[in-house]
């Protein structure tokens, strides 16, 4: 199960709003959805978690490119949404995927090609297959000081489990608006 969250500063103080993931399809959805959360073009943070498994901190501001942190790589490359931070923090985009969709060997799709069998070289740790593509690291990834100026240190972000999200929302002065989402 997953909460999620956009913080936006304002003159006031943070507001927040709870974001429909539903409606979220890809990391350019996410961005829109936290670029219109904007008020005046100032900071908006994205929160999101899945049942203690990982969290994820997506900032926004204004026009500048999106900066990202996940808890844990591996654990949110499982799931549907973190998957999309992991892709775009490991550097894997859509081109990237559709290479990685077609057989170049010219196997068939679901065919298995004897020469093909993999080594104990082409698998990770768990001994599951490699799929040419970086894998995620088990632990954090991403911008750790991505919060840095607004209360929440670098050390602070990496140590963070548990509740994380009320843990950050505490630091950013923004409890109260959080919880009232939750």
């Amino acid at each position: 199960m997953y909460f999620a969250a956009l913080l936006a500063r304002t003159e006031d103080g943070w507001e927040a709003s709870d974001m429909e993931l539903d409606d979220v399809e890809s990391l350019s959805d996410l961005i829109d959805l936290a670029r219109s959360a904007a008020v005046d073009d100032d900071t908006v943070v994205a929160l999101i978690e899945q049942e203690d498994a990982w969290f994820g901190v997506v900032r926004v501001d204004g026009e500048e490119d999106p900066r990202y942190f996940v808890s844990n790589a591996a654990a949110a490359a499982r799931s549907s949404y973190g998957s999309m931070l992991t892709k775009e923090l490991l550097g894997s985009d859509e081109e990237d995927d559709e290479l990685d969709e077609l057989d170049l060997d010219g196997t068939e799709d679901g065919e298995e090609d004897a020469i093909a069998a993999y080594t104990d070289e082409d698998s990770d740790e768990d001994g599951e297959r490699g799929t040419g593509s970086e894998p995620a690291p088990a632990g954090p990834l991403g911008d750790p000081r991505l919060l840095d100026d607004l209360g929440v240190t670098n050390k602070q972000l990496m140590t963070l489990d548990g509740d994380a999200l009320s843990e950050i929302a505490e630091s950013l002065g923004a409890t109260e608006v959080l919880e009232a989402v939750r």
